[in-house]
């Protein structure tokens, strides 16, 4: 099976605090720097669990870029895209001691990416095309997602969609979110609590998966499944792992992919 996921390949520099951070101050903590984004994430998790992983983003040609494409080729995934001048994008994510984390996002060139630049060979047999809320909230990489989900979909292959952050859909416009995903129709959706209030408490799909954190799942048959145990150092990541793993082999395969990545510090397979 190969998962296609179209969005962003950035740098990720995920920072873990010993202590909090008090304004003037020095803190202690733990660093971590490579290859991040979430359509990234997710195409290196599927591969990490036994399918062909596949990555469409546009990325910068400077040392960053180069790096990150170089460490997800490492993770066996094919990386496909035009690599351009410009900067590539950087992730800074905060890890309070708790585990939770807050993320400042520079997306550099990704978001550029044209419908016209896509190569269809880079489609080719794919079974699924993962597709970021980052890619619906910005142009033109909202019609590079568009014509990629048409060509996965007249190959048979299936849609889905992570609504990314809340935060941007409230400044995006939850409206104009929700018609865009209805013109995707995608065959599942992943969300958080707060991105399901935000685009008015119904995902616009007869299957999703509702995140809960470390309460685990609700499904969109019903059922509530529980997060397995884990010792949470970092929650960067975590929802892009159970995408993939949900993908690969279905919701108890995400809750062990998405429990695997708390346990360390960053968002790639260990």
């Amino acid at each position: 099976m190969i998962i296609c996921a179209l969005g962003d390949l950035l740098l990720d520099v995920v920072v873990r605090l010993d202590t909090p951070l008090n304004l003037g101050a020095d803190a202690t903590a733990r660093t971590r720097t490579g290859a991040g984004g979430q359509a990234a994430n997710v195409a290196a998790w599927a591969t990490e669990l036994g399918e062909q992983g596949r990555l469409v983003a546009k990325r910068g040609t400077d040392a960053a870029g180069e790096l990150v494409a170089q460490e997800l080729a490492a993770h066996g995934v094919e990386v496909f895209g035009p690599a351009v001048d410009g900067h590539n994008g950087v992730v800074v994510s905060i890890v309070a001691p708790s585990g939770e984390r807050s993320m400042a996002s520079d997306r550099g060139v990704a978001p550029q990416l044209r419908s016209d630049e896509l190569e269809m060979r880079w489609l080719g047999g794919a079974n699924w095309l993962h597709v970021t809320g980052y890619a619906l909230f910005r142009s033109p990489i909202d019609e590079a997602a568009a014509k990629a989900a048409g060509a996965v979909r007249g190959q048979g292959g299936r849609i889905s969609v992570d609504l990314s952050s809340w935060s941007l859909i409230r400044e995006f416009g939850a409206e104009k979110l929700v018609r865009r995903l209805e013109l995707l129709a995608p065959d599942v959706i992943f969300g958080n609590a707060e991105e399901l209030e935000e685009i008015g408490g119904a995902f616009p799909s007869q299957e999703w998966v509702l995140k809960l954190g470390p309460e685990g799942i609700k499904l969109s048959d019903g059922r509530a499944m529980p997060a397995p145990a884990a010792d949470v150092v970092d929650t960067t990541g975590a929802g892009d792992a159970l995408a993939a793993g949900y993908l690969v082999g279905g919701a108890e395969l995400g809750l062990e992919a998405a429990a695997r990545c708390v346990a360390n510090l960053g968002t790639m397979p260990w």
